[in-house]
């Protein structure tokens, strides 16, 4: 059974969901190492106004319930990304890194995506900018060149958009989303923050075959 995980690395209820994610993934008791195919859905790509400090105190006041169900941490008000000056919350680049890595560094790819996620919201770095993401690259033996070579290509560019196409064809409106994949059956497994003992039963829920 492959799993599909749909989600974007400046969501925060991502950010939240790695941590269940990696317990499933590290689950010495599965007899068949789950395949995890990251698909970007898309949160806020091509945002172009900077963000209003109003806005970003009310963002943040979501990242609270975020911190608190999950227990990653998280940079404190008003010392966050959010308020840094001028951010303007664009998606589009950290998901088109994150589809660069899967690309051309498969087997670095789930790891670059949490490490995106760390930067932003434990470390408040602006992961819109091409050098702070080329940063995270390097920081998992990512050539740097390479990597802002292939970041900048209009492949990699038209990859990311066909992810945010797929989701929205999905009908997925909300991250993190789980989708199983049997064949070619597509299963909600769940969205949403799911803590661990969820997320098992519903894949198991999902992994047996009545249940069309």
């Amino acid at each position: 059974m492959n799993l599909i995980y749909v989600g974007d690395p400046m969501c925060s209820w991502c950010y939240g969901f790695a941590k269940p994610m990696d317990e499933l993934l590290a689950d010495p008791r599965e007899t068949a190492p789950l395949q995890l195919a990251l698909i970007m859905g898309g949160l806020r790509p091509f945002t172009t106004e900077p963000m209003a400090p109003g806005k970003a105190d009310e963002i943040f006041g979501h990242w609270h319930h975020v911190a608190e169900a999950s227990g990653q941490p998280f940079a404190q008000a008003p010392n966050t990304a959010l308020h840094l000056p001028g951010f303007v919350y664009d998606t589009e680049p950290a998901s088109r890194a994150t589809v660069t890595v899967r690309s051309h560094w498969p087997g670095k790819v789930w790891r670059y995506f949490k490490a995106v996620q760390h930067a932003f919201y434990a470390e408040a770095k602006d992961v819109t900018r091409p050098e702070v993401l080329a940063d995270v690259a390097e920081q998992l033996g990512i050539s740097r060149v390479e990597f802002a070579k292939a970041f900048a290509s209009q492949e990699m560019r038209d990859m990311t958009a066909a992810d945010f196409a797929q989701s929205q064809a999905w009908g997925i409106r909300g991250f993190p989303t789980v989708v199983a994949q049997h064949g070619d059956h597509l299963h909600l497994v769940g969205s949403g923050y799911m803590a661990i003992d969820a997320l098992r039963e519903r894949i198991a829920a999902a992994a047996t075959p009545h249940h069309h």
